[in-house]
């Protein structure tokens, strides 16, 4: 069965717009366990655009699920991450100007330098994962420095299916290199998971790949949960994760 990560970032983005204490991120991630969740994730971003640093500590200690810590390579960050210690930690590209992470992680380019970040995070009882594009050639280079996990990129088979449709060229070649460098992955003996874009329309199409572990979603559930309310918004797309 797969697991489904809950990214509760947005409901920090509505209330920095006010620089209030509501809605409160602890709320949110306990409505999220109670109504299915397997795990929460949030995304400390260098120029702290949602969750503040004290969000990190106050979900390790209140969570009885699992924190996953998106992150990038960054030294300041890192720190948090091994001082506040969650149970997992996804290692993810950062740019200013984005409106979400554009594209997996060249972690073939940086080998050396997510090397170190890697080892010192796994060494402090932390399991690794790179978010990176669905390309063979970055999952070895996952295994190269001693990852623990990949997570596949999504956003392309997102808009694939969004734009063209499941019985296109470009959805059909983008479900190849999934399925590809998914068994890859598992031959590596990487653990599988798979993000970005993913809603309650295409989620069914990516289950059908096999070994996925876990899939974190974010957006389309916190979109959702305005007209259904949250505990709702995270029932139904475990139900369709679960093939009911």
């Amino acid at each position: 069965m797969i697991k489904l990560g809950v990214n509760i970032d947005h409901i920090a983005t509505l209330r920095q717009a006010r620089k209030e204490n509501f809605p409160s991120i602890i709320e949110a991630a306990a409505i999220c366990e109670r109504s299915g969740a397997d795990s929460i994730t949030v995304h400390l971003r260098e120029d702290r655009r949602h969750i503040q640093d004290e969000d990190v500590y106050n979900l390790k200690n209140s969570l009885k699920t699992k924190l996953n810590l998106e992150m990038a390579p960054n030294e300041e960050i890192v720190k948090i991450a091994l001082d506040a210690k969650p149970d997992f930690v996804c290692i993810v590209p950062e740019k200013r100007q984005e409106l979400t992470t554009e594209g997996g992680l060249n972690v073939k380019n940086q080998k050396s330098k997510l090397l170190n970040v890697v080892a010192r995070l796994r060494k402090a009882g932390i399991i690794v994962s790179m978010f990176i594009d669905a390309d063979v050639e970055q999952v070895f280079a996952c295994s190269d420095i001693k990852a623990d996990a990949v997570e596949l990129h999504t956003g392309r088979y997102a808009k694939f299916f969004r734009e063209n449709g499941i019985n296109s060229v470009e959805f059909k070649e983008e479900m190849r290199r999934i399925f590809e460098a998914s068994q890859v992955a598992i031959k590596e003996g990487l653990i599988l998971n798979a993000g970005h874009g993913l809603d309650y329309d295409n989620v069914r199409q990516i289950c059908k790949v096999s070994g996925m572990n876990e899939f974190n979603i974010g957006f389309s559930i916190i979109a959702r949960s305005v007209f259904t309310g949250l505990g709702m918004a995270v029932k139904n797309i475990k139900k369709l994760i679960n093939g009911n």
